[in-house]
């Protein structure tokens, strides 16, 4: 496992390379399904480069990534890698520096390893199953606030908000009538690293998909937060609704977000 992880490793590097020589240059842009979801040309290249470096050592592992999907799916493969070439993408489009590369690899389901990067702040972070999870190399847990009233949460919103799913705007507005700090970055992945290292104590988000959380799922656990459905059940890449916190604060979160 650890030649994969180095695989992966150098993959994420050379892919926030790509990115952050991209930054701030002209590039194209286009608009996915919904209002002001945008994909770069940047997303497309990172995507092809990070797949194509894996798949020139491991041929016959199966991909799920943002733009092409389960176009490069291999259903017999064991080994299966969950790429956001480029989480934040509006931001990396409008020369706002808040934005990562994100990869995580599964085996038989089980993610064993994630990495997430952004090339402009030179912020890695990474975990590996049962091994902790870091931050630039040094190791990483989430914070110690007890006090929901005093915690300091980040979340991000869909890009169909104006159908409320989920009763998202009342959930916000119920949370922030707390009085607490609440930030939105633009970044689930990156969402998620900070909670891992204790800048945030929580996050919740709707409406996400698995190569937006899978990296950031197993270090946000590996560095000792818990990650749930807004059901409080153990989150799975099939969930659409995730909290993310230090665990010292999950159950009051979890309370507000399932008020009637």
């Amino acid at each position: 496992m650890q030649n994969l992880y180095n695989l992966g490793l150098e993959v994420t590097l050379n892919a926030g390379k790509l990115l952050k020589d991209g930054f701030g240059t002209v590039f194209e842009i286009q608009n996915k399904e919904g209002k002001n979801n945008l994909v770069t040309e940047y997303d497309f290249k990172a995507e092809e480069q990070i797949i194509g470096s894996i798949k020139k050592e491991f041929p016959n592992h199966s991909f799920l990534a943002e733009e092409s999907g389960v176009a490069h799916h291999n259903s017999e493969s064991e080994y299966r890698w969950v790429i956001d070439p480029l989480d934040g993408t509006v931001n990396f489009a409008h020369n706002i520096p808040i934005f990562c590369v994100s990869i995580a690899m599964e085996y038989r389901g089980e993610i064993q390893f994630g990495f997430i990067f952004n090339p402009i702040t030179n912020e890695l972070f990474t975990a590996q199953k049962g091994k902790g999870a870091f931050f630039n190399d040094k190791k990483i847990n989430v914070s110690n606030t007890t006090d929901f009233e005093k915690s300091f949460l980040v979340t991000g919103f869909p890009y169909n908000i104006n159908e409320n799913p989920d009763n998202c705007l009342q959930h916000f507005t119920d949370i922030i009538s707390y009085g607490m700090p609440i930030r939105r970055l633009g970044s689930a992945a990156i969402d998620l690293a900070y909670v891992a290292c204790g800048r945030f104590d929580a996050f919740w988000e709707v409406s996400l998909n698995p190569w937006d959380v899978a990296a950031g799922l197993i270090i946000v656990q590996e560095a000792g937060g818990k990650v749930t459905n807004y059901q409080g059940d153990q989150f799975t890449l099939k969930e659409k609704s995730l909290i993310a916190s230090n665990d010292l604060i999950h159950n009051e979160l979890l309370k507000v977000v399932n008020r009637k």
